[in-house]
């Protein structure tokens, strides 16, 4: 009887603890960073499909976080997903046709956006709009396109 009882208790707080670690992860792994810069401006970028990208996403150019996403939007006339973000002032020679993708960060993947320069001489300003871009990659989607092929190749 007593046996049965520590057995329980230590899967209790084995439980417990798998609970915790897996609750600090989540908190330290989901755009934690602070993102300040007294002088910005402000980029909008259109995607198809933004996946679970949030506003105070980090935007990020070579490994380097360079801004913010501040809204994420529907534009009913072009049925896109809107997104703008400010990038910090000091990164202001960033090519007008560089290219914008949403990321995903991590294991538990948190969304981010990442700039590839472009070759252009003319740099993005406030307002700008960055025009290549690339949607987030929904895991859903390939797994239905993977099980359709699969199933259609055993024919």
């Amino acid at each position: 009887m007593q046996q049965t009882r520590s057995v329980e208790i230590g899967t209790g707080l084995f439980v417990l603890l798998g609970m915790s670690a897996l609750f600090f992860l989540t908190t330290q792994t989901t755009g934690g960073q602070d993102f300040s810069a007294a002088d910005t401006f402000e980029v909008e970028a259109r995607f198809e499909n933004v996946g679970s990208l949030k506003d105070r996403a980090p935007v990020a150019m070579s490994g380097v976080t360079i801004g913010r996403v501040t809204s994420v939007t529907f534009d009913p006339v072009t049925l896109e997903a809107k997104v703008l973000f400010v990038i910090d002032s000091q990164y202001d020679q960033i090519p007008d046709d560089s290219d914008a993708s949403i990321l995903t960060s991590g294991l538990l993947g948190s969304q981010y956006i990442g700039l590839q320069a472009g070759g252009s001489d003319i740099y993005l300003e406030d307002g700008g709009e960055i025009l290549f871009t690339q949607s987030a990659i929904v895991l859903e989607n390939l797994i239905g396109k993977f099980l359709v092929n699969a199933g259609s190749s055993k024919d």
